[in-house]
């Protein structure tokens, strides 16, 4: 029986690694012709363009992942059913649980490597791609983690601990130097917006060194100019679906303790938190497509409609998490709405096999 399961869950390994395979690489061209309009701007060339698109496909593979995951079992399983390989398995015994079992396991050891690739590969790669192609764009160099932004405005070096927005930040710090890079001063920032063509810096300690010592200032708001706009933060910035659950739950910490809307952010970690569920229902909902109605018909009509419950089930995921934004619905209720719908669907279509 672990040779009949080894050969079951390779046969489905195969197809699901091929349909990520293919994606990506659909993917990444769309997104590489996405970035040809930007080569040009500044320093950005083909090739940082091509860079830039590698680096996303880490978070591609994690998002495509529950897509991938029911199209490589219908194709596996499919293969197997059009060679008649799984009449002789079901002839010999075997249940129809203890299959779909062994693609569940099949399943389960690719969600443990997307979990690690999205906690740690995807939002480092997305950091450094958003910072690449922020810094070749607008000439300024800039680095972004989940600990906050750096960024050089000519001869400041600014940090920015709360992202809050484009146009709105919290807690900066602005090194100032000299041309011969002698630290001129300090400037701390509880809140900065920008107005106009300036930011407006809210409750500000500013510390000057010289020769005499250091002298320290406090001022309720101060108006100050910077190449650092709100469309360079835009494009470091990091969406919150691309950041770790880690990041995600000490940015919603912060949020809470400063009484603003963590709702966005909830939605995105519940999302992590509920991807396991999805994983498992797609796969569920793979097996009827091989035993249930669509047995009769070729591989490529059921390649066809499961890629649309596919983008079927992406569209549900995004309304639902959207219209919970909103209408207040807590997150979790809206994530959850997606993976209930289909499992009541794959449930019925499970249910008229028998």
């Amino acid at each position: 029986m672990k040779l009949l399961d080894r050969y079951i869950g390779q046969t489905v390994l195969v197809s699901t690694l091929v349909v990520m395979a293919v994606l990506l690489a659909l993917f990444a061209f769309v997104s590489f012709a996405g970035e040809l309009d930007k080569v040009g701007r500044g320093d950005y060339d083909a090739a940082l363009a091509m860079q830039y698109t590698l680096l996303l496909l880490p978070r591609l593979a994690y998002q495509l992942f529950p897509i991938v995951v029911l199209l490589g079992a219908i194709i596996g399983l499919g293969t197997l059913a059009s060679q008649s390989e799984l009449i002789v398995v079901r002839a010999a015994g075997v249940s129809l649980s203890r299959i779909v079992w062994t693609v569940m396991k099949v399943g389960l050891l690719l969600l443990t490597l997307m979990l690690v690739v999205g906690e740690f590969v995807a939002p480092v790669a997305e950091f450094k791609a958003q910072s690449l192609r922020a810094e070749a764009i607008s000439g300024q160099a800039s680095f972004r983690s989940d600990k906050g932004l750096w960024a050089r405005d000519g001869n400041s070096v600014i940090y920015i601990r709360d992202l809050m927005s484009g146009d709105q930040v919290g807690r900066v710090s602005i090194y100032n130097f000299d041309d011969k890079n002698r630290l001129k001063s300090v400037t701390k920032v509880d809140e900065a917006r920008y107005e106009g063509d300036r930011w407006l810096l809210k409750r500000v300690l500013s510390s000057s060194v010289s020769a005499a010592g250091v002298e320290i200032s406090r001022y309720k708001s101060l108006s100050r100019k910077s190449l650092l706009t709100p469309e360079l933060i835009g494009v470091v910035t990091v969406k919150p679906d691309y950041l770790s659950a880690l990041g995600l739950y000490r940015y919603i910490e912060y949020l809470m303790d400063n009484g603003l809307d963590s709702n966005r952010y909830a939605l995105a970690l519940w999302k992590k938190a509920v991807m396991p569920l999805t994983t498992l229902v797609m796969i569920f909902l793979a097996v009827p497509f091989v035993f249930g109605p669509l047995r009769s018909v070729g591989v490529g009509q059921r390649i066809f409609v499961g890629t649309l419950f596919g983008i079927g089930y992406f569209l549900v995921d995004q309304t639902t998490g959207h219209l919970g934004l909103v209408y207040g619905l807590p997150p979790l209720i809206s994530v959850l709405m997606a993976p209930v719908l289909f499992f009541v669907i794959a449930a019925y279509m499970f249910k008229r096999i028998h």
